[in-house]
Formats: C-alpha cells, sequence, structure tokens
C-alpha cells in the first residue's frame, strides 16, 4: 500500500513540518509518494529521499504557488487516485489543516488531526492524537477505507536516511 504525503513548500525550500510528515509516514513502512505543489527547487525535492520519499511527483503550475486551499485539495485527490493510495498523511498546519478537511470530503476519508504517534494496525487502525492543546491525549479508530493523518509538529524523529529518489512530474487537471 503507498502512502501520499502532501509537502508544503515556502520560497523554494520544504517545510520542516513536511519533512517530518515524510519521515512518519516512512516509519509506517510502506512505499512513500510525497507531492509537492508549486515551484520548488530540484535540490530540495531530490533531499526528500534523505528522509523517507521512495518517490516525489511535482506539481509545478505557476498557479500552485499561492496555497489555494481549493487547488490544493483537488491536485491531492487527483494524485491519491493516480497512485492508489489509501493514506494521506500532512502536517497539521494553517494550510494543512483545510486542505485535509475538503480532501477528507472529496474522498469520503476518515480524518484525524493532532496525530502524535505512528498508527496501531494489530486490530484495525488506530491513532493517538493529542487533545486540549497537549495536556491528554484521545485514541480514535479510522473505519473508512482511505485515511488521512495530519501529524502534530515535532510528532516524527527525523533521521537523515541517506537515501535517493526519483523525482516526476506530476501533470494535475486545475
Amino acid at each position: 500500500m503507498s502512502i501520499l504525503v502532501f509537502v508544503e513548500a515556502a520560497e523554494g525550500q520544504i517545510k520542516k513540518t513536511s519533512i517530518e510528515a515524510v519521515a512518519y509516514a516512512h516509519a509506517m513502512g510502506d512505499e512513500v509518494i510525497a507531492l509537492v505543489l508549486g515551484n520548488v527547487d530540484k535540490s530540495a525535492l531530490e533531499s526528500l529521499g534523505n528522509f523517507g520519499a521512495t518517490k516525489v511527483l511535482h506539481a509545478a503550475d505557476d498557479r500552485l504557488n499561492n496555497g489555494v486551499i481549493q487547488a490544493y485539495a483537488s491536485v491531492i485527490t487527483q494524485a491519491m487516485s493516480s497512485t492508489g493510495a489509501k493514506v494521506l498523511v500532512l502536517a497539521n498546519t494553517s494550510l494543512g489543516s483545510p486542505v485535509s478537511a475538503r480532501v477528507a470530503v472529496k474522498l469520503d476519508a476518515s480524518l484525524v488531526s493532532n496525530v502524535v504517534a505512528l498508527p496501531d494496525t494489530s486490530a484495525g487502525f488506530k491513532v493517538k492524537r493529542s487533545i486540549y492543546t497537549g495536556k491528554a491525549f484521545a485514541f480514535v479508530d479510522l473505519t473508512k477505507d482511505v485515511k488521512i493523518l495530519a501529524i502534530k509538529k515535532n510528532a516524527a524523529e527525523v533521521k537523515d536516511l541517506g537515501l535517493t529518489t526519483s523525482v516526476e512530474s506530476f501533470d494535475a487537471n486545475l
């Protein structure tokens, strides 16, 4: 099963929270496909392999440089369909939260935010999330076929794995 990771970028560079999302997805143990939208330096795209991305899809359309939630949700939905991914991982940020909600509606997916630990798949798909500004935790069962995990900042340990990855162009219908 493939895991798609929505990677946020700013000024041509990958955000730290998105590197954490790639590392989190890699720790889940499946093929990790990173999706990057807008203009990003090629070296930054290739560096995602260092953190666990098996493949990078790059939608380099200039219209994707401005963080338009509807456009991002549309491209992510198309990428989920074309890759066959059943899990979407992204950072729980001011952009990631509304994008994840919109994608969840489009895909009829289970969505959980503020994820702080890897999912327990021994009996279903259960994740631990932070609640009450980190003072408590809740365990949530995700029952739908497609799952969206918005991870909390610093929820994943980032290690430089020294791996390489391929970067492919992704042509989205906007």
